[in-house]
């Protein structure tokens, strides 16, 4: 029978949950790291119990993390991100441009074929990659350089928190940043284009034709299909159907448009999951409610998924990283709170499970299906 295993990120350390197939009994591992802000732990997926993480302190900055068997022993491996070149400045809150400065790594994709190859999305923002296991780190210039200098923190800092590499062209890389927009690189790396086209920010970009400034909160692909994309805005659920060329938008029958996470179902190409919270200033589910919403369409038609969810008094938020699917059949969702609880559905999101509820608040989710 397979086995489960979540990685979880949180305030205060990362917490390692492991089931059997039937997802039912937990075993909870960790803190590792006690007190470390652990923005982000992912596993290859060629070498599953090669895992990596990204560990942060305000106090004693940045370290990188590496396991070689599923995270019963970690080593701290490379930790310099150097900016090539002159990195320039970016805008500021206030208008002014500020000088471009590393401060963390929100997120980490393994590759997809290569366990000693890693891309990391840094604040300020920028792309690096590891070719040696995470010794060494490279910054990948030429994104900066997509009209960098027109980019500008979100409200959490100007973050490259979304990484997706095209499983059927390795030359294809789609990354997201709050708040400059999509990028899209069909040459490696080389050069970027902005993917922004369709979206609308009108709040904060009064020209509805910018291409870039707009606050793209997360983007998720189905590998089958790595030409569409979903995504979840500051405001807004859209979709592309080429490649990020152009984005129209899916939010439907949703209560909000306002969330973090968006992820595809993991046999389901037209399936999608979002969690709706009620405003940029409110980050709690509508009425208090936890819901998790699912489209069995690709968007529009959206029906809320409640059955084993708090629905009275609950206010909590689902941040950008904390929701993951698994391969197995049925397909299990999985999210963790701002509250410090890891919910798991084993049956498509029909039913929901606490899997722990005390945890520090959670800033990542990931799952690995092992044999």
């Amino acid at each position: 029978m397979s086995t489960i295993r979540l990685l979880v990120g949180t305030k205060k350390g990362a917490f390692i949950l492991t089931a059997d197939g039937k997802r039912d009994q937990w075993n909870v591992s960790g803190p590792h790291f006690a007190g470390w802000e652990m923005y982000h732990l992912k596993g290859s997926p060629v070498e599953p119990n090669r895992l990596y993480a990204s560990q942060t302190s305000g106090w004693f900055g940045q370290m990188m993390q590496r396991s070689n068997d599923g995270g019963q022993t970690w080593e701290t491996v490379g930790n310099e991100f150097k900016y090539d070149g002159v990195p320039g400045t970016h805008k500021w809150y206030d208008g002014t441009q500020h000088p471009w400065e590393f401060k963390r790594i929100w997120h980490l994709e393994p590759s997809l074929t290569d366990p000693d190859t890693v891309y990391a999305g840094a604040e300020d923002a920028a792309l690096f990659r590891t070719t040696d296991g995470g010794r060494t780190w490279q910054e990948f210039p030429s994104l900066r350089s997509a009209k960098g200098h027109l980019w500008q923190p979100g409200a959490g800092g100007m973050g490259l928190h979304t990484i997706l590499l095209d499983p059927t062209d390795p030359q294809r890389i789609y990354i997201a940043i709050s708040a400059a927009g999509a990028f899209r690189t069909n040459d490696g790396g080389a050069t970027w284009q902005p993917a922004n086209r369709g979206l609308k920010s009108p709040w904060e970009l009064p020209d509805p034709d910018a291409e870039v400034g707009h606050c793209v909160h997360r983007i998720a692909l189905h590998p089958s299909r790595p030409g569409v994309l979903f995504m979840q805005k500051h405001w807004d659920v859209m979709r592309s159907d080429n490649a990020g060329e152009s984005w129209h938008e899916i939010s439907g029958n949703l209560p909000s448009d306002f969330g973090f996470p968006i992820d595809v179902h993991a046999h389901e190409p037209e399936t999608i999951f979002v969690v709706p919270i009620k405003s940029d200033s409110e980050h709690f589910p509508p009425e208090g409610k936890l819901r998790v919403y699912r489209s069995r369409t690709g968007g529009h038609e959206w029906e809320a998924l409640t059955k084993g969810l708090p629905q009275k008094d609950c206010y909590v938020n689902v941040l950008r990283d904390a929701m993951a699917v698994d391969s197995l059949e049925p397909c299990g969702i999985y999210f963790g709170t701002t509250g410090g609880q890891v919910y798991g559905s084993a049956d498509n999101g029909d039913t929901w499970n606490p899997i722990v509820r005390d945890l520090p608040a959670v800033l990542s989710v990931e799952v690995q299906t092992l044999p």
